[in-house]
């Protein structure tokens, strides 16, 4: 029987005691869950990892305009600035993480990783290690395993939704599989692995989901980058072997508490936060108008 996916713990138990990697355990439940076979879910992961990298290379690419106008090609203007303020490698993740979730708030192709409004985390992140370190599609791949497993978990302990935990619980929860996923590629232990999903957590526990106007773009699209720096900061900690202290079950477990205890305007209602700002309303106040004003004539459908 394949594992259910609700303890970290668990997680490594079962794979210890079945003589199994992270990887093998998430694709027998895949296998079990839905019916699939082994050949299939690899395919899956590699046109899911393809979709990613083609979102990072669109939002460098092609013209990123929102129809509210707060995403102007935010992401090119990153990429192409002549001054690295850490390193051009740094800039590059920053950047690629910002494009590929600009993709999706002008209503391209993306992957919810675990959400469209963290579809930027991953790709980013991932992109950019498989570029530093000469990583095999197969190797991303099963990172991406990897990350689902651990996303298994946050939803089954806490919740991977803004509207539910706030925005701690969409980019926080991705920036925690992203960071595992980087640890994994880099030959990290599982220990190590699950040290950099509670060290992400740690930092991004509290975060609040208050999109300006409702849309997801302001400010998720910068979080997406912020998530993205946050994810490699916490591989780096626990590849060096650094002890996050509290245990990753318990890091996801507050994540649920202060999700559970976060007041109603913080969980993607756009009534709080920056939503709530003089500006945030005013944005809010142009962008209903707008929409009002592009709706066809009632007259003239019938």
């Amino acid at each position: 029987m394949a594992f259910l996916f609700d303890t970290f713990i668990g997680w490594q138990a079962h794979c210890e005691a079945n003589n199994i990697t992270l990887v093998q355990s998430v694709i027998d439940y895949e296998i079990e869950q839905k019916d699939s076979t082994h050949k299939d879910i690899l395919s899956g992961i590699h046109n899911a990892l393809q979709v990613m990298k083609e979102a990072v290379e669109s939002g460098l690419k092609d013209d990123m305009t929102s129809r509210s106008g707060m995403i102007n090609n935010g992401a090119k203007k990153v990429y192409n600035y002549d001054k690295a303020v850490l390193s051009v490698e740094f800039q590059r993740l920053i950047s690629r993480a910002l494009a590929a979730k600009e993709v999706n708030s002008c209503m391209g192709r993306v992957v919810a990783a675990p959400t469209a409004g963290a579809s930027g985390i991953l790709p980013g992140v991932l992109y950019t290690l498989q570029e530093i370190h000469g990583l095999s599609d197969d190797t991303i791949a099963e990172a991406m395993l990897v990350a689902a497993g651990i996303a298994l978990i946050i939803e089954h302990k806490s919740s991977l939704a803004g509207a539910v935990g706030g925005c701690q619980a969409e980019t926080g929860s991705a920036a925690a599989m992203a960071s595992g996923a980087m640890v994994y590629s880099l030959g990290g232990t599982t220990q190590e692995v699950f040290a950099a999903v509670g060290i992400t957590v740690q930092c991004m526990l509290g975060l609040v989901c208050d999109p300006v106007a409702g849309l997801v773009e302001v400010p998720c699209v910068v979080r997406n980058a912020s998530a993205a720096a946050i994810a490699n900061s916490s591989a780096q900690i626990a590849l060096a072997g650094v002890d996050g202290v509290i245990p990753v079950d318990e890091c996801i477990d507050a994540m649920g508490e202060v999700g559970e205890s976060m007041e109603t305007r913080y969980k993607e209602t756009a009534l709080g936060g920056l939503a709530a700002t003089k500006t945030g309303q005013a944005i809010a106040r142009k962008v209903l108008i707008s929409d009002i004003d592009i709706l066809p004539d009632q007259d003239e459908e019938n």
